[in-house]
């Protein structure tokens, strides 16, 4: 029997028996593959979505990824959550411990590069911080970086560098995070092999652990995104994708607002003032993101008439649920969250309604800028 194969770029297993399944290869070049077992070789998924950015959806069962974790509890290791810090609460992995055992782990929010300029550091880690606390979890430190732009990647490098001298290093995290891209940024700045691991903004991209040797004898551990219901990026396809996603830095757009106006987020997100005094609602998102706004008592009908034209994304309004709201009383300068789009500075002491496709990702914070 051929030795298993495993494609460099997203870890599954070499096969070519299933088109529809992971590491698919036609026989062929899956027969030279084996012929040649030094060769780095990539499944045809990764293949078509690295040179053509062409994606292939294959199966994927989160129960596979959920055991993997497990696993961890049973080595040495220390354990990094990659959450991303415009989907906070449901990138953050609450039930860490329960994987991980008695392993330390830290958290490093990504995509750092998209907040403004002037925003402070101490005040994002101390934020993460407090929401870490608030469901049980004590991260061993804190860093944030940019994976894409490989900005603050020293201090964590150093950091993971001193780690690994006795133990390996597992990278975790929820789907779309940009925990592969940090891996690859990572393995860049060692010098060694540039964008070895497959990424892209399309959830599932890491279907099975990778294990990336280091010079110690230990290694980098990628595993696959946990998929959740929760993020936004598991109902959306690749083009709303790429509306959504921000890759620059978030350019603040200021609306004047008084109680009975609504704003939109494309047909993503909506905003109802309902009291208070005339103010300056300032959204934090992609800039091509589309939004608009209008008078409450017309928002309704306004949107059942544009979801899916005006208001995109959604570019298939089938394949997201009903907007569902949550209503909040802001006693300081609040962000108002819209996780996975961004979110939006309102002023003190207003009343407001805020909705997303089932609810999925609403929240409030103390003003981070």
């Amino acid at each position: 029997m051929a030795e298993e194969i495993m494609c460099i770029g997203c870890g599954a297993v070499l096969q070519s028996s299933n088109a529809d399944a992971a590491g698919f290869l036609p026989a062929s070049a899956l027969k030279k593959a084996q012929e040649n077992p030094e060769n780095d070789v990539y499944c045809q998924r990764c293949f078509r979505l690295r040179h053509y950015n062409e994606i292939m959806p294959v199966k994927v069962d989160n129960d596979d990824f959920l055991a993997l974790l497990n696993s961890i509890a049973s080595k040495k290791a220390l354990v990094v959550n990659v959450v991303d810090l415009f989907d906070f609460s449901n990138s953050l992995i609450s039930s860490l411990k329960r994987f991980i055992g008695k392993n330390d782990f830290i958290l490093v929010g990504n995509k750092f590069d998209l907040f403004p300029l002037n925003s402070r550091q101490s005040k994002i880690k101390d934020w993460m911080r407090q929401e870490a606390n608030r469901v049980g979890l004590r991260p061993k430190k804190i860093f944030l970086v940019s994976a894409a732009k490989k900005k603050n990647l020293a201090e964590l490098i150093s950091y993971l560098g001193k780690q690994s001298r006795d133990k390996d290093v597992y990278f975790v995290g929820m789907t779309n995070v940009g925990k592969s891209t940090l891996i690859n940024a990572i393995i860049d700045e060692l010098g060694d092999v540039q964008d070895l691991i497959t990424t892209s903004r399309f959830p599932g991209t890491t279907l099975d652990k990778i294990e990336i040797p280091l010079d110690n004898g230990h290694f980098l551990v990628d595993t696959p995104g946990i998929m959740t219901e929760n993020q936004l990026a598991t109902h959306l396809d690749a083009k709303d994708l790429a509306l959504v996603s921000p890759r620059k830095p978030l350019k603040p757009v200021t609306y004047q607002l008084k109680p009975g106006n609504t704003l939109f987020l494309a047909g993503l997100g909506r905003i109802d003032y309902l009291k208070g005094a005339p103010a300056s609602f300032t959204v934090y998102a992609a800039r091509d993101l589309y939004l608009h706004r209008t008078k409450t008592e017309n928002a309704d009908e306004f949107y059942a008439k544009h979801l899916g034209e005006l208001l995109v994304p959604p570019s298939d309004p089938d394949k997201i649920g009903p907007l569902k709201g949550q209503e909040w009383h802001t006693e300081g300068k609040s962000d108002l969250l819209f996780g996975g789009i961004g979110f939006v500075t309102v002023p003190a002491d207003c009343v407001v309604k805020t909705y997303t496709p089932d609810g999925v990702g609403l929240g409030i914070r103390r003003a981070l800028i």
